[in-house]
């Protein structure tokens, strides 16, 4: 019986390339979007209304796919949305709102899955975070914090559920030649602002790092050796060998000397 795997933002970038893949490898996919009529037959897997921001979606939506196939054996916390700015300058509610899709919604879609795990003693839950999430990148403050309250409660969580047989992982991405930056949040470079030189220019450096990432296909393919593993290790990295040595480099260098790096990376020294 092949295993049902639910995948959140599944109509396009990484998670419609995890369901491509995992639909070719025999899985039964149920992907999301907010609105899957616009992505008819553009996939060839299932995808079903689901927001993460609205508890009646989620509900609904996991209840359907415990209707029709009897289980969710992983669930793939894919969704989520970008979001850039000086954070003095970012509007409160803009950060309320990158919380709510990238920390909140993954917890309120864990919860709803969870009774049916629980039922079936078995599950996987991978969480898709960004390497992003492990150090405070300069005018991305915000989505770095969204994605580093997700590592952090799922180290938690993980241990909470493994008397219940489930298991749970964090995949932190780094660059990916996706959409994300059209669909990102992006606080307006303001004239008299005193970040406006500085923003600007980390700006056009991060929307050419996710031009030129890689290729989705490789997250879909680090995400079916996890599924395909027995015991899944706490934390997964997938990038360029540079952006994995970042995580390195921050656990062995100075908070002062890691910053100076930092900080020419980015030209603000």
């Amino acid at each position: 019986m092949s295993k049902v795997v639910l995948i959140t933002g599944g109509s396009s970038g990484i998670g419609k390339a995890i369901g491509e893949f995992l639909h070719q490898k025999g899985y039964t996919v149920y992907g999301t979007s907010r609105n899957p009529s616009k992505y008819e037959g553009m996939v060839p897997f299932s995808l079903l209304e689901l927001d993460v921001t609205k508890k009646t979606t989620i509900s609904e939506t996991i209840a359907a796919i415990i209707a029709s196939e009897g289980r969710i054996d992983v669930l793939i916390n894919n969704a989520g949305v970008g979001i850039t700015g000086p954070v003095e300058e970012t509007p409160t509610e803009e950060i309320r709102k990158a919380f709510e899709t990238n920390f909140y919604g993954p917890l309120e879609v864990m919860k709803a899955v969870l009774p049916q795990m629980r039922k079936q003693k078995n599950g996987l839950i991978i969480n898709i975070t960004s390497i992003a999430g492990y150090m405070g990148l300069p005018y991305r403050g915000i989505y770095s914090a969204t994605k580093a309250a997700l590592e952090i409660t799922a180290e938690a969580y993980r241990m909470e559920l493994q008397p219940f047989g489930i298991q749970m992982t964090n995949v932190a991405p780094g660059d990916f030649a996706t959409n994300i930056a059209s669909g990102r949040y992006h606080a307006p470079v303001i004239e008299e602002s005193p970040y406006r030189k500085a923003y600007s220019e980390t700006l056009t450096m991060m929307n050419e790092h996710v031009s030129d990432g890689q290729d989705p296909i490789e997250m879909a393919k680090a995400i079916h050796n996890i599924i395909e593993t027995k015991h899944p290790k706490v934390h997964y990295r997938v990038g360029s060998s540079l952006q994995k040595l970042s995580i390195f480099l921050k656990k062995v260098l100075s908070d002062k000397r890691y910053e100076k790096m930092l900080m020419k990376h980015y030209k603000l020294k």
